[in-house]
């Protein structure tokens, strides 16, 4: 059976061929999570490819839906479609758009504006338990996200209707768009504040898999209050010359720095 770390790499390979050749943005957030989604799909998420809608499981909502490319290689690589597909990510006409789309199997629903997948995984999650179900729903935010109103309304909402069965992740890779996210609305401190707001709280280095397994496995208890994970990562881990660097956040690689970087997760 391959290994998270195993995996993650090559969702990293994946994700740089889609953003290479399409020449699109974002690579350094979807390297960041990468991680967390290789942990997630290999070791924890009921999940069944061949019945993607399957009421029995569980639900993965990617909220920072700019750095889809490693979604989208996780899923192909899990077999949900045919990694070839992926040929024509942000092509014109291709159903493999440059923000998560829902018409992607494997996909729960399409998000483009920031702060939307918490208020509906809230609601899934209200589902789950009036239904008496025992999936879980799973919800990845970035931090600078956490500049959106809609995530606090949310964020208090949760403990309030005790969703047990809500498990929140932030990659928390420090940077955003257009600078280090304690220079535009500090977070700090972060695990406090969710702490304060009555969540069941980690904080976890999310580039080490056996943290991010342990963490997950924990969040699997009958304490009533909704969890969250807060991972912290590296923009653009994974390649030397994009980690932590605010350029990658938007920059697409050239031949040459796609040389390097498929070099260095060749390694």
């Amino acid at each position: 059976m391959q290994t998270s770390s195993d995996f993650a790499r090559e969702i990293r390979k994946v994700t740089l061929n889609m953003v290479f050749k399409a020449k699109a943005s974002h690579i350094g957030g979807a390297f960041s999570m990468a991680d967390i989604l290789s942990v997630l799909y290999n070791d924890i998420l009921k999940i069944d490819p061949l019945q993607p809608h399957n009421e029995t499981r569980d639900r993965f909502l990617l909220s920072k839906g700019h750095a889809c490319t490693s979604l989208y290689a996780t899923l192909g690589l899990k077999g949900f479609f045919d990694l070839k597909e992926l040929d024509t990510y942000a092509a014109d006409g291709s159903k493999f758009l440059s923000h998560t789309s829902h018409y992607i199997s494997g996909v729960e629903i399409s998000v483009g504006s920031l702060g939307h997948a918490l208020p509906v995984a809230c609601g899934l999650a209200i589902a789950s338990q009036k239904k008496q179900k025992t999936w879980k729903t799973y919800c990845l935010l970035s931090d600078g996200e956490l500049n959106e109103g809609s995530n606090w309304e949310s964020i208090l909402l949760a403990p309030q209707l005790k969703l047990k069965n809500l498990i929140l992740i932030i990659d928390y890779n420090k940077i955003q768009s257009f600078g280090f996210v304690k220079d535009i609305i500090n977070l700090e401190p972060l695990s406090k504040k969710f702490e304060a707001f009555n969540w069941e709280t980690y904080e976890i280095d999310g580039h080490n898999h056996k943290e991010l397994l342990n963490t997950f496995k924990a969040c699997d208890n009958q304490n009533q209050k909704p969890k969250v994970i807060i991972c912290n990562t590296i923009k653009g881990k994974g390649v030397s010359f994009m980690e932590n660097k605010l350029l990658w956040h938007y920059k697409s690689p050239s031949q040459e720095e796609y040389n390097q970087a498929l070099g260095e997760l060749n390694f």
